[in-house]
C-alpha cells in the first residue's frame, strides 16, 4: 500500500511539474477563440476584437473561430470537453446564464468552465414607437395594467435576451403583456416599426439607426448605468424599478482545469487589451462599454446572473425550454 501512496505521489507531482512548465511557456502556438454564433453581433465582435489584440501582445495567433448553434449551447458544449491547456477558449454572452436557468444543459454552466475575465455590458434598450403615446416607463406600466394582457412585446425568440428583458419586467412590475416571438431581433424590430407590436428590448446597436431616425423612441435601457451610446436615456432604476439591471454581458472564459498561471496570462493580457483605446473604441462603438475583471469576479458576477434569471423562471415555469 504505501508503494502504491508513493507512486501515486511520484505521478501527481511529475503531472504538476509538466503543467507548471506548459504554463511557463504558454503560449506556445496559436490560441482559439470559439465564437458560439454566425458573424456579426455583440459576441463576434468581442471575440474578432480581443483575437486581433491578443495576437499582438501573447505573440501568437489567436484565431476566432464560428460554432454557432443552439442558442451559443453547441459552442460551450464543445469548450467543456476540450483540452484544458489554454488553446481553446470560448467567447460566452449572457446567453450563458438565461440557457441555465431556462434549459436542461448537458453540461454546467460553472463548474465546466475556468472564468477568465468579462469584457463589456451592452445595456438592451427598451424601445415603443413613435407614434406611441407612451413616453415613459410610468406610462407603460400604466398602460399595461389597464388593459391586462392586451399589450403585446416582441422579441428575438423564445429565452432570447429581449424575451427575458420584458419577463422581469413583468415580475418587477406586476403587469400582464403578451409575447410575440420572431425569428431573430431585425424581424422584431421590423414589427415594432409597423405597429405589430407595442415594445420590444433589443440592444443599442440594433435599435440605434431607428431611434435616431426617430421612428422608434427610447423607453430606458437595462443596465445599472447608463450607456454611451444613449447618455441621455435613463436606466431601468432611474425610470421607476430601483432594482431592474439586465444588461447583456460578454466575457472570456477557459476549460475547467486549465492551469492558473495560464488564466492569469489571459486575463492580465485582456485588461491590458480592455484600456487600450483601439480596443474599447471598437467596443464602444459595437455598442459595448468595455469592463474588466478578475477571474473570481468574473464567477461570481455569472453566479448572481444565473441566480437572477432562475428566480424569474421558477415565477414563471412556462419560460422552460424542453425541446
Amino acid at each position: 500500500m504505501n508503494k502504491l501512496i508513493r507512486a501515486i505521489t511520484c505521478l501527481a507531482l511529475m503531472i504538476a511539474s509538466i503543467n507548471l512548465a506548459a504554463a511557463e511557456d504558454y503560449p506556445a502556438r496559436s490560441i482559439r477563440i470559439i465564437i458560439p454564433a454566425a458573424p456579426g453581433g455583440g459576441i463576434d465582435s468581442v471575440g474578432r476584437i480581443l483575437a486581433t489584440r491578443l495576437s499582438q501582445t501573447l505573440g501568437k495567433s489567436v484565431i476566432p473561430d464560428n460554432k454557432p448553434g443552439a442558442g451559443t449551447m453547441l459552442g460551450s458544449q464543445e469548450l467543456a470537453s476540450a483540452a484544458p491547456d489554454g488553446y481553446t477558449l470560448l467567447a460566452i454572452t449572457s446567453s450563458h446564464a438565461v440557457n441555465a436557468a431556462v434549459r436542461k444543459l448537458k453540461y454546467d454552466p460553472i463548474k465546466d468552465f475556468a472564468m477568465v475575465s468579462l469584457v463589456g455590458l451592452a445595456p438592451d434598450i427598451l424601445a415603443v414607437n413613435s407614434s406611441s403615446s407612451i413616453q415613459t416607463l410610468s406610462d407603460l406600466i400604466a398602460a399595461a395594467k389597464k388593459d391586462p394582457g392586451k399589450m403585446t412585446f416582441g422579441s428575438a425568440g423564445q429565452g432570447s435576451g429581449s424575451h427575458m428583458d420584458a419577463e422581469l419586467l413583468k415580475n418587477m412590475a406586476g403587469i400582464d403583456i403578451l409575447h410575440v416571438p420572431y425569428r431573430g431581433g431585425m424581424p422584431a424590430v421590423t414589427a415594432l416599426l409597423g405597429n405589430e407590436t407595442n415594445m420590444m428590448f433589443l440592444s443599442a446597436v440594433g435599435l440605434q439607426t431607428h431611434i435616431k431616425a426617430g421612428k422608434l423612441r427610447a423607453i430606458a435601457v437595462t443596465g445599472k448605468e447608463r450607456t454611451a451610446m444613449f447618455p441621455d436615456v435613463p436606466t431601468m432604476s432611474e425610470a421607476g424599478l430601483p432594482t431592474f439591471s439586465a444588461a447583456v454581458w460578454y466575457g472570456i472564459v477557459a476549460p475547467a482545469k486549465t492551469p492558473p498561471e495560464i488564466i492569469a496570462t489571459l486575463n492580465k493580457a485582456i485588461n491590458d487589451a480592455l484600456k487600450t483605446p483601439e480596443v474599447r473604441d471598437k467596443l464602444i462603438a459595437a455598442g459595448i462599454d468595455p469592463i474588466g475583471t478578475t477571474p473570481q469576479a468574473f464567477t461570481a458576477y455569472v453566479k448572481e446572473d444565473i441566480s437572477r434569471w432562475q428566480k424569474v423562471v421558477d415565477k414563471s415555469p412556462q419560460l422552460r425550454i424542453t425541446d
